[in-house]
């Protein structure tokens, strides 16, 4: 945007509610601006993901009076600061606007945000005109700085008034591309500690929000040189140099780290540095693994953001199952289990919910099962069954968790046929999840009522277990029909137990 030029961009949804807003507004005289991320995202000519609206007045009566008159939604965000939301919703999309409120001059407010590239300002008049940067209100130099590429906080206590503004600077400069600026990187290192106090709700929006984002793996690489990442997940710092046997490259910490960056690169987000391009071209990521990761699980989350924290965690479980056998090899026995544990106190403290919980615990839990499956080819039909039915919607995303996984562990040092395999083993298994519906949810042929009436059992956890033997013996072909099923559970109970259910590999 040049100055004295006005932006001439079509009319897009945002503005359309900006000029209701600004009607809305002016028809009261109430002083409002548009501030923040809109205005930033306007100078970077990027598409406005946010709304924010400062208003000379009380904001939640405001936004309680927009609410009501755009047939919206109220959110009370912070009473003590005086500032709401308004929650619009079409049935197919949702805008948010946030309100605050100032007593004295925008200026003045623009004066108490965190960093310069957002405290910027147009008064909702001159938006609606389309503004120019003759319009934009700039005290502290925002502007230059979004020129330079450049994250500044407006002050020295921008960290001690609200300490997610840790995150949130290093967050917005893997969003923009930007440099930290030394000044606030030193602040960032001063008041890092600050981190431990920030609710855990507030921590888990930033961490969506970032890994929601391309290039997420650096960003945790920057928390951690800035002493942030363990301030978030205190329990990584057990991992730091963590030797791990010959075959990783790293220690934990370290190859947890690249797992992130790795499965970044599998699922095209990002480059890996270490091994050829050729890397790439044998991995089995489709339209429909794409859709399937974008699903969303919970209010900010995707199953892609949420496989990115599971890839950081995956290994959390090793520091405390590290022992050595009789031959003197190094052994993690268990880790998975123990890293699933810790996972869900750790996402418990920071509160998200219980279905992304379910979905970062199921993938460290079992992110060591695709390598499992089969020790020679491809694995069988019961294999394949038993996989889905301990993972279900989430063994898709361990299957590339796992490729990430192996990625991380070589590193410079990958064995590109030793991939190939792995990655022909994980396409063989995705194609069997969804062109062998009979497989993962094999037919009902017997129900427990047939069991206990032909054979005269009394009801209770034996009939559940026999109804799961039936079904691995539909999917291995051994069953076909409810007369095979009947004569297979009675050969079962004659021979007094179960097919195991632990072993994978069969």
């Amino acid at each position: 945007m040049e100055d004295g030029k006005k932006d001439e961009s079509p009319a897009s949804a945002a503005q359309v509610l900006l000029n209701r807003l600004d009607d809305y507004l002016s028809g009261r005289e109430i002083e409002a601006y548009v501030v923040g991320g809109y205005v930033r995202d306007r100078l970077l000519s990027r598409l406005p993901a946010d709304i924010d609206i400062a208003v000379k007045a009380n904001a939640r009566e405001i936004a309680s009076g927009v609410a009501e008159d755009f047939r919206g939604t109220f959110v009370l965000l912070d009473e003590k600061n005086d500032i709401a939301r308004v929650v619009l919703n079409d049935g197919n999309s949702a805008d948010v606007i946030d309100f605050s409120s100032f007593t004295g001059s925008i200026k003045a407010d623009l004066l108490r945000r965190d960093f310069t590239i957002d405290a910027l300002a147009v008064p909702l008049k001159a938006v609606r005109e389309g503004f120019g940067l003759s319009d934009v209100i700039d005290p502290t130099g925002g502007r230059k700085d979004i020129e330079n590429s450049i994250i500044r906080a407006v002050e020295e206590r921008v960290f001690l008034l609200d300490a997610v503004r840790l995150l949130r600077a290093v967050r917005l400069a893997g969003e923009f591309g930007f440099t930290i600026e030394p000044g606030t990187e030193e602040l960032i290192r001063e008041y890092g500690h600050l981190i431990f106090d920030v609710p855990g709700e507030r921590i888990r929006e930033e961490l969506l929000r970032l890994t929601a984002l391309p290039h997420a793996g650096q960003m945790f690489r920057r928390l951690d040189r800035l002493g942030l990442l363990t301030g978030i997940f205190p329990e990584l710092e057990d991992s730091r140099g963590v030797e791990q046997p010959g075959e990783h490259y790293w220690d934990v910490l370290e190859h947890s780290l690249a797992a992130v960056e790795a499965l970044e690169c599998i699922l095209g987000e990002g480059d890996w540095v270490h091994t050829s391009g050729e890397v790439l071209d044998h991995v089995p990521l489709s339209d429909v693994i794409r859709q399937h990761l974008a699903a969303v699980i919970s209010g900010g989350s995707t199953r892609k953001s949420l496989l990115k924290i599971a890839a950081l965690l995956h290994d959390i479980g090793k520091p405390s199952t590290k022992a050595f056998d009789e031959t003197g090899r190094m052994r993690f026995l268990g880790h998975s289990r123990e890293g699933a544990g810790l996972v869900a106190g750790m996402l418990e403290r920071l509160r998200f919910s219980s279905k992304e919980i379910k979905v970062i615990e199921t993938a460290v839990n079992h992110h060591m099962r695709p390598m499992q499956l089969s020790q020679e080819g491809m694995p069988t039909n019961r294999a394949i069954y038993r996989y889905f039915r301990d993972t279900g919607e989430t063994g898709l995303d361990i299957l590339f968790l796992n490729l990430a996984d192996h990625l991380a562990a070589r590193g410079p040092e990958l064995d590109i046929d030793g991939w190939k395999e792995h990655n022909t083993l994980v396409e063989y298994v995705i194609n069997k999840r969804f062109e062998k519906e009979d497989i993962i949810n094999p037919p009902g042929i017997i129900n427990g009522y047939d069991i206990m009436k032909s054979l005269g059992l009394e009801p209770g956890p034996k009939i559940g277990e026999l109804l799961e033997a039936v079904r691995e013996a539909q999917v291995s072909g051994e069953i076909q029909d409810r007369e095979e099923a009947l004569s297979f559970v009675k050969r079962v109970i004659a021979a007094g137990e179960l097919p195991a259910r632990e072993n994978d590999i069969n």
